[in-house]
Parts: C-alpha cells; sequence; structure tokens
C-alpha cells in the first residue's frame, strides 16, 4: 500500500485539502514536506510525538522531511486552541529553547546523508530580517480581514480577547509555507487538526503569490486530535506532562505511561505511534480482547516507544526497575534506577548511616511513632530493600545501603519510602 493508504488505514488522516491529487504527487516524485515546532518550552513533549512521527514515516516511504523549528514564530504565540494570550518568552530563551528542539528533532529523525535526509530550520532565519513594511506590502497585503476572521484559530478567540500580535500568527506561518515552498521546494504541510486553519492559509498565499506565474503545486494533511477513552488529556499524568527529554521525564516513567494505557486506547496508539505492521496490531488487538489481563499490547506499546525515544539500553533499565518493583528485588538495582524508579516517593534525607530501625521509622515519617514503630516491624509490615524484617533490635547499616546511597522500605503492601543519605 502507498503511504497515504497505510496512514488511513492507521486513522492518522484528519483533513487533507486535495487527497487524489496528493497520492499523484507523493506517487510520481519525491516529495519535501515540512511541520513546525514551536520551541515553547526547553523540551517537547508526547503531544509532538505523532507530527514527528508523521514526518518520520513520510522519510520511510522515500520523501524529505524538514523539522521547521519556530524560533521567529515562537516569540509571537500560536493562538490556536488556546483561550488565552501565551505568555512572550525573551529572545535569549527562545533561542535556547529552540537549540535543545532541535537537538531532540535530530534523534527521532534521519539527518544523516541521503537523498531523503531530513533537515532541520528555523524560521528566525527569514522573519527576523524581515521590515514591517516588506511583511505588510509583500505578504499582508494578500489577507483579507474577514478571511482571517473566518479561521477557527482566531473566531474561538473575538470574545475573550486577541491581540494584533497572536492575530498576525496565521500569516507568518503562512510566510512559512511560501518560503520552504520557494528556497526547498516543499509542497506539503502537515499538522494537528487545530493547525487547519494556518496550514490552509499558507496554500492561499503560495496560490495568490503565483498569480499571472505558473500554478505551483502545493498541499496540506492534518492529523486528527488524540483523546483518551476516560476523558483525560493525553499526554499529561498526575505528576505532569510526559517530556521527551529524559530529565524531565525519565525513562522509567515514559515507560510506565504507555504501559498503563487503557485497554480502549491502547490499539489506537500502536497504530498512531509504532510501526509495527497492521498483521502485527490486529494480533495483537485479539489479545486486548481475549486475554486483557496479560497486557501484551501495552508491553508491546511501552517497549516500542521507550526504545524509539530513547534507545535499547534505557528499554531495559525501564524493565528491569519495574521488574524488581513487582518481584520486591530491590537489591538488584542500581543507584540511578532507584533514582528513577522512587522519584515521587516520599523521601528523607539523613547524615546519619548507622540508626535503629525503629527510630528511623519515626524520624522519616514512615511509623507515627515508636510504639507504632515496633508493632509495624513485628507484625511483618516492614519491609527493607523488598525483605521482611522483623527484628526489632535491627540496626541499618552498610549492608542496608544500595551503593551506600538509599535504602528503601517498604510499610505495608504498596507505600514505599526512600531514605536517601547525605555525605
Amino acid at each position: 500500500m502507498d503511504i497515504l493508504q497505510d496512514l488511513e488505514k492507521r486513522g492518522l488522516i484528519n483533513q487533507v485539502t486535495d487527497e487524489e491529487g496528493l497520492r499523484k504527487h507523493l506517487n510520481e516524485k519525491q516529495v519535501t514536506l515540512y511541520c513546525g515546532f514551536d520551541p515553547t518550552g526547553s523540551s517537547l513533549h508526547i503531544g509532538h510525538l505523532l507530527p514527528i512521527l508523521m514526518l518520520k514515516r513520510f522519510q520511510l516511504a522515500g520523501h524529505r522531511p524538514i523539522a521547521l523549528v519556530g524560533g521567529g514564530t515562537g516569540m509571537i504565540g500560536d493562538p490556536s486552541g488556546r483561550s488565552t494570550e501565551r505568555q512572550l518568552n525573551s529572545a535569549e530563551v527562545v533561542l535556547g529553547y529552540s537549540e535543545s528542539i532541535k537537538n531532540q528533532l535530530a534523534k527521532l529523525l534521519n539527518f544523516d546523508e541521503g537523498t531523503n535526509a531530513a533537515v532541520a530550520r528555523n524560521n528566525h532565519e527569514w522573519l527576523s530580517e524581515m521590515t514591517i513594511i516588506d511583511f505588510l506590502r509583500d505578504t499582508g497585503k494578500h489577507f483579507g480581514i474577514n478571511y482571517m476572521l473566518a479561521k477557527d484559530s482566531v473566531e474561538s478567540r473575538i470574545e475573550s480577547g486577541i491581540s494584533f500580535t497572536e492575530f498576525s500568527y496565521m500569516i507568518l506561518q503562512s510566510l512559512d509555507f511560501k518560503k520552504l515552498n520557494d528556497k526547498e521546494d516543499c509542497t506539503l504541510q502537515i499538522g494537528g487538526s487545530d493547525q487547519w486553519g494556518n496550514i490552509t492559509a499558507g496554500l492561499e498565499l503560495i496560490r495568490r503569490s503565483a498569480a499571472g506565474e505558473k500554478e505551483t503545486e502545493a498541499y496540506g494533511l492534518t492529523m486528527p486530535l488524540i483523546t483518551k477513552a476516560d476523558g483525560s488529556k493525553f499526554g499529561k499524568t498526575a505528576g505532569g506532562a510526559i517530556w521527551l527529554d529524559p530529565e524531565q521525564t525519565s525513562p522509567y516513567e515514559f515507560y510506565q505511561f504507555w504501559i498503563n494505557a487503557d485497554d480502549r486506547d491502547v490499539v489506537k496508539f500502536l497504530r498512531y505511534f509504532t510501526f509495527l505492521s497492521h498483521e502485527e496490531i490486529a494480533e495483537l488487538e485479539k489479545e486486548v480482547e481475549t486475554q486483557p489481563e496479560k497486557r501484551a499490547a501495552q508491553k508491546r506499546l511501552a517497549e516500542e516507544m521507550t526504545k524509539l525515544v530513547h534507545d535499547e539500553e534505557a528499554l531495559k533499565q525501564a524493565q528491569r526497575i519495574t521488574e524488581a518493583l513487582f518481584s520486591g528485588d530491590i537489591k538488584a538495582l542500581t543507584g540511578e534506577e532507584i533514582e528513577q524508579g522512587f522519584k515521587d516517593v516520599p523521601a528523607f534525607e539523613t547524615e546519619e548511616k548507622e540508626a535503629s530501625l525503629i527510630e528511623l521509622l519515626v524520624q522519616a515519617g514512615i511509623s507515627s511513632s515508636k510504639r507504632q514503630a515496633r508493632e509495624d516491624i513485628k507484625n511483618g509490615a516492614v519491609y527493607i530493600n523488598g525483605e521482611r524484617n522483623q527484628d526489632l533490635q535491627h540496626t541499618i547499616t552498610a549492608e542496608d545501603r544500595i551503593e551506600d546511597r538509599f535504602t528503601i522500605i517498604r510499610r505495608g503492601k504498596k507505600k514505599y519510602f526512600l531514605i536517601r543519605y547525605t555525605s
């Protein structure tokens, strides 16, 4: 099947400006396409994965992707999908964010040499050189106010208010498409469903700019909005967004996000985010229906995504942490794995490397009093690094410390506490 048939089967096409024309265009030549990523933070999150992987799908089909970092538009703010104005960042902050995002994109797309190697571009290059007179005369004149007001990204903000700054964002994004079309023969822009108005505005600018000349062939395609069966927002957890930067979301947390996918969502996520064949996904779908308790689809999803965004070693590490927490074999973990796996549990720091277990339970707030601590120990409710300890006279020593840095204490079935030893 061709690339569009594959995308359709995966449910990845929301809208396309001319499907038959685009299909013919893609089958006749190597097409250059682009997607933009505004640097609103130091890292991309999993909400950005769908467009990145769409670029990768086109690249694997032989086409040439451009990852456009919005160093210029990121200083303006996209009103799409928002009810309020964005907080503007300084030029220095946006520059730093842009570089970080470019590096993340390079990990996920093939930027190596080749006829269809991906390239990164930054729209700050051309937007920063443009004077206000050039902008108004050469670009602004092609946009009617009524045309712009009819776009969803603007219309939805009229009542709550929109500044001229964000109102102009559509024109700037349109100019990006025009510049890439002129300089790199880019004929396809892709984006999320909320970008439809901006994408079609870019096509309109290309068409109007070519008035009287040979009409330029150009297309737009959007992906669906990702929704979760339980109504919660995709990519969000109790701890916040799921970032692609391992310093902000550890590979273990990343792995856990996918492995905890709802049975009602997991097959859709396999189609959207993985490069597994349709046949393998169909087999996994059968397992969800007949043996949901095995969570085979979730495990495959978590494996594929962690390996893709991080690497094979990060996947193995996430699996080791998961297995250790399930089996209770905490001593099998390294200090780094302890940091990842117990990032969100209550922690207690101490300089005392030797202390009575009873005193430590009280000091760390694990037991409410020495009397309660004794009861907890006697009742077998206290575990040190996964092993039950019922010795009322036990003293924490070097044998109870992992890499001389941590001791993990569990009270009851699920209440974990991290003891961190400081120098």
